[in-house]
């Protein structure tokens, strides 16, 4: 018998427009200028002062190579729930275990063009989390290039003022997300007097 080191193929959940599941095709396959609807998530993870932990995508990523964005976005495998997909994906692109995770924008959909014409078009629920012990966090150089804390509330106002530049999701999630969309197990800094 041959053995194989090959990676599985990873797998996105197709959709119909009504964001129902239709199939299954390869992620690596499935990004391009008519890129079909697919199941995705964002998850923002907070650290327990409420500062937000934002990742800079690595510069060989097939869609927005190089640009900052939320803490980890991804995709569900089939038969998995976007809840799920955030606690692997987030184990493995940042070495981190999460505490009050929970979604806040659970119907989020966006489409968005890069330059070249590829085209993300997902519905994409977002989470909110808390960073368990922040001496692990450990990104994968292989989907994080640099990673930053940074506090939410300046973060959010840059982003809506348009002088924070942020992948098209980050930006459309950040326009949509409450104020203040920390879990409750943070404590954010206090309002000057």
């Amino acid at each position: 018998m041959e053995e194989t080191n090959a990676a599985p193929v990873e797998q996105v959940v197709l959709l119909d427009d009504e964001g129902r599941a239709i199939g299954t095709a390869d992620k690596a396959a499935v990004h391009h200028r008519d890129t079909p609807l697919h199941l995705a998530f964002s998850c923002y993870v907070f650290d327990r002062a409420g500062r937000l932990l934002l990742t800079r995508r690595a510069h060989d990523k097939r869609t927005w190579p190089g640009v900052w964005t939320n803490s980890c976005c991804g995709h569900p495998a089939p038969g998995e729930s976007p809840l799920e997909a955030v606690v692997r994906r987030t184990r493995q692109e940042l070495g981190i275990e999460l505490e009050h995770l929970s979604v806040v924008l659970p119907d989020f959909r966006y489409r968005a063009v890069m330059e070249d014409g590829t085209v993300e078009h997902e519905v994409c629920p977002v989470h909110v989390a808390v960073l368990a012990d922040p001496a692990t966090l450990a990104p994968d150089p292989a989907e994080v290039a640099e990673h930053a804390w940074v506090d939410w509330p300046s973060f959010r106002a840059d982003v809506l003022a348009g002088s924070r530049d942020v992948s098209p999701w980050c930006r459309l999630q950040v326009e949509a997300l409450p104020a203040d969309p920390r879990p409750d197990a943070v404590v954010p800094a206090a309002a000057p007097r």
